[in-house]
């Protein structure tokens, strides 16, 4: 039997300490998606495009910062935060079909970075996303948790290097 792999969004935690001040500190500053900006965007928060009409907004994001306190861990000098795009205001949850990931658009490259229970990096891999996405992903997870110390991975989109989900281990 396959492993179902589950892609986690920003915890609702975050999302409302986020929607007030970011993780640099700067007040959030949402503004509506127009067909002309924006339309696309991936929201880490419901992991799915943005659509004209959505009040979003730009936050700087620290995933493994915030994991790690939750942790009681110290990540050292792996913490590291960057853009993301959230709802201004709560939104739904993510779509609970198991046999697809977020942002999974055909050609795309993303980074499987893995993490252990110390928030270190145990290691990354390149993925070309295939014709057949989650088929991708699932071997990508699949080769990350054969090593017993992965106890997550972050995916990131390699053209900007910014979060997009977590996968914790099954």
């Amino acid at each position: 039997m396959a492993t179902t792999y589950t892609a986690q969004p920003i915890p609702p935690t975050a999302l409302a300490e986020l929607r007030r001040s970011d993780d640099a500190g700067r007040d959030c500053v949402p503004y509506t998606v127009t067909d002309d900006d924006g339309v696309g965007s991936p929201l880490r928060c419901c992991l799915r495009g943005a659509v004209a009409g959505d009040r979003i907004a730009l936050v700087s994001y620290a995933p493994l910062r915030r994991w790690a306190a939750g942790a009681g861990v110290d990540p050292g000098a792996y913490s590291e935060q960057g853009p993301v795009f959230i709802h201004a205001e709560e939104c739904g949850a993510p779509d609970e079909d198991p046999k697809a990931y977020p942002f999974d658009r055909s050609g795309a490259l993303r980074t499987l970075r893995r993490y252990d229970a110390q928030g270190r990096i145990a290691g990354g891999r390149l993925l070309e996303i295939p014709e057949e996405p989650a088929e991708g992903f699932d071997r990508g997870f699949d080769d990350a948790f054969a090593d017993p110390d992965v106890a997550f991975v972050h995916v990131r989109a390699v053209e900007y290097g910014c979060f997009l989900f977590t996968v914790p281990r099954p």
